[in-house]
């Protein structure tokens, strides 16, 4: 795909893996490809805009219900939607209710006129996945065919040598690190048919394997730290994302809002945007 334009506003919608966990910043907020993403595009507009309606543990049905249509209205040149994952990674899931609310929220975003972007995504090396992959195979061919159905652009995460490595993800093993997230921004970038920075796929040097000890105590932790609050949540019908809301939505009013650098020639980080105008 080339570029004949640059776009002027972008919108990204999704879950947990959008609002950019786990890119940690110093102040504890998150900063994650999409945020990198539109650093990297307001450099190339004067006047651009973002919005990041994503919050963490949503599930398709949520991302469809509260995000999709404040995206839609908002008219960005660029809308991203990442959904699903959630879904199937869950004990119980009905894949085909679950394609059914996708092809529903990508209908209303594509409605919304901005180019529409779709991403099959990654899966890190390990026994989750293999346990899962049938489920996300299927997710990810009805990921294909909406995108041939709407013009939009898939992004091919799941399909990724360098995004399967461990050592790309954080230690709770469900989420990138920062690492991963500037792998993802470039590949949404090259895929946008912007000029590439990097080899967004190459992979990691060889490393030594650590020792059984290692692997013990990792896994130990990450029990303890990751996996027991999971399925706590799981077990009292809680999520990550309960009262919380995107990174521009307002939580008083309920509305979404866009944000805009100071001086597009040196964006900074999207956490020092204002908000933008209308």
């Amino acid at each position: 795909m080339e570029m004949n334009a640059p776009y002027t506003s972008f919108v990204a919608v999704g879950d947990s893996f959008t609002e950019g966990m786990s890119d940690g910043l110093p102040d504890g907020s998150y900063r994650g490809w999409a945020d990198l993403l539109a650093g990297r595009l307001a450099a190339l507009t004067p006047g651009f805009r973002y919005a990041n309606l994503a919050v963490r543990g949503k599930l398709i049905r949520q991302i469809a219900d509260e995000q999709c249509g404040p995206a839609a209205s908002m008219g960005a040149d660029l809308v991203t939607l990442v959904g699903g994952l959630n879904d199937v990674l869950r004990p119980k899931c009905d894949v085909e209710q679950v394609c059914a609310t996708l092809e529903d929220a990508a209908g209303l975003l594509a409605r919304g006129g901005g180019q529409l972007v779709l991403m099959r995504s990654p899966g890190r090396q390990g026994p989750v996945l293999e346990r899962f992959r049938p489920r996300m195979e299927r997710l990810f061919a009805r990921i294909d065919e909406l995108a041939e159905r709407h013009g939009a652009v898939v992004v091919d995460l799941y399909g990724s040598r360098a995004l399967a490595d461990p050592r790309l993800w954080a230690d709770d093993r469900l989420h990138l690190n920062a690492e991963g997230h500037r792998r993802v921004a470039e590949a949404v970038w090259q895929a946008l048919g912007l000029p590439a920075a990097s080899d967004w796929d190459a992979p990691l040097p060889a490393a030594v394997a650590p020792g059984w000890g290692a692997r013990r105590a990792a896994d130990l932790r990450f029990a303890r730290e990751h996996l027991v609050p999971w399925i706590g949540r799981r077990l009292t019908g809680r999520s990550s994302g309960d009262g919380r809301t995107g990174a521009h939505v307002s939580a008083e009013l309920g509305n979404a809002f866009w944000v805009s650098p100071a001086d597009h020639t040196d964006p900074g980080p999207v956490t020092e945007w204002g908000r933008a105008g209308a």
